[in-house]
């Protein structure tokens, strides 16, 4: 689906980027699909976070451990647009008041 994204950019004001947290071999690809969305013009000054999920299976590692393979911090730093992380269960809801928080203030602003 990453090669249509871009035709979605135009007025968009707040990204969501879901990362599966369990599946470890994706890793990579998704930081490279990450670093592409946040290198479209359109999307310079949107808000974004970033939601590693899956976070109540067994197999996922830390948040510190994804940030750190993600280069967070790196990106953080780098992008244009303020970039929030946090972890999700979307099956538990663990974490789900957090991202309503979230998507509250970013459509607020």
């Amino acid at each position: 689906m990453g090669p249509i994204w871009p035709s979605y950019f135009t007025d968009c004001s707040s990204v969501i980027f879901m990362v599966d947290s369990a599946n470890i071999i994706q890793i990579s690809s998704s930081c490279i699909q990450l670093l592409s969305v946040l290198s479209a013009e359109p999307l310079h000054k949107a808000s974004v976070l970033v939601l590693f999920n899956k976070r109540d299976l067994p197999c996922t590692m830390s948040l510190v451990e994804m940030k750190s393979l993600f280069r967070m911090d790196d990106i953080i730093a780098c992008a244009s647009q303020p970039i929030t992380t946090l972890e999700l269960s979307a099956r538990s809801g663990q974490g789900l008041q957090e991202v309503l928080s979230w998507l509250d203030s970013a459509v607020g602003e």
